[in-house]
């Protein structure tokens, strides 16, 4: 990952750390940061310079290698992979309308207007 593509883990989030560091990997994948081809640092690497324990970058590599974001070979350097986008079943769209719903809730009530949640998810777009 290049120095503008920064995977970061707050230790003392409720998330475990290997949920993170997919999370944010996978964000950076379908944003367009990291294209189909990009190398994806070393476990071992990463886990140094995030701080954690080797098995916890390994796990998230596993995770988006299961989600068809990347593919990772033992000995290899883990690849970005063009991924084939499929269409959203009816069941999913109903749970990220859930989702999305609790978190504009959750926002208003920290004061938040609906005008800067729409900034802030439109914003996110490439």
């Amino acid at each position: 990952m290049n120095g503008e593509a920064q995977v970061r883990i707050d230790l003392s989030s409720p998330e475990p750390a290997y949920r993170q560091i997919a999370g944010q990997v996978r964000a950076l994948i379908v944003e367009g940061a990291l294209a189909p081809g990009a190398t994806l640092p070393a476990v071992r690497r990463l886990a140094i310079d995030l701080g954690v324990h080797f098995n916890t970058v390994a796990e998230a590599y596993r995770q988006l290698a299961e989600e068809g974001h990347i593919d990772v070979s033992h000995g290899r350097v883990a690849r970005v992979v063009a991924r084939q986008v499929p269409p959203a079943e009816p069941e999913k769209v109903a749970q990220y309308q859930a989702r999305l719903r609790n978190l504009l809730a959750e926002a208003r009530s920290a004061g938040l207007t609906r005008e800067q949640f729409r900034e802030l998810f439109e914003g996110d777009e490439p």
